[in-house]
């Protein structure tokens, strides 16, 4: 299983988190792999250590890998989670009161969004 924190909203626009596992299935000696998914893009992105991002929504549903440091997310009911680089995220929250973000790391932070259909 591979891990997956989701955020979303739900039909009041408040946001929250869900743990999802992908499954994954062996493939010899190339490892374990995942069905393949459709996507849109890809974003390459980093942001300075001083970014910090008040409520806002994804502009679209994507995926957020984190490749160099680390984030809190927290959602519009107040729960807050940190990510670490190589944490996956799935952005769904494109509606709603959305989330915040902060950096937790006095570094720049790199990451990959992957737009989806």
């Amino acid at each position: 299983m591979f891990k997956i924190t989701r955020i979303f909203n739900d039909n009041r626009g408040d946001s929250h988190f869900e743990e999802l596992n992908v499954t994954l299935t062996c493939a010899g000696e190339i490892g374990f792999i995942s069905n393949t998914e459709k996507v849109k893009g890809i974003i390459f992105r980093e942001v300075m250590p001083t970014y910090n991002y008040d409520f806002h929504t994804a502009p679209q549903k994507q995926y957020i890998i984190l490749l160099d440091g680390g984030v809190e997310i927290e959602t519009s009911l107040g729960e807050r989670r940190t990510f670490n680089t190589g944490d996956v995220l799935l952005v769904e929250d494109i509606i709603g009161k959305g989330h915040k973000t902060k950096n937790i790391e006095v570094k720049p932070r790199k990451s990959i969004f992957v737009t989806i259909e």
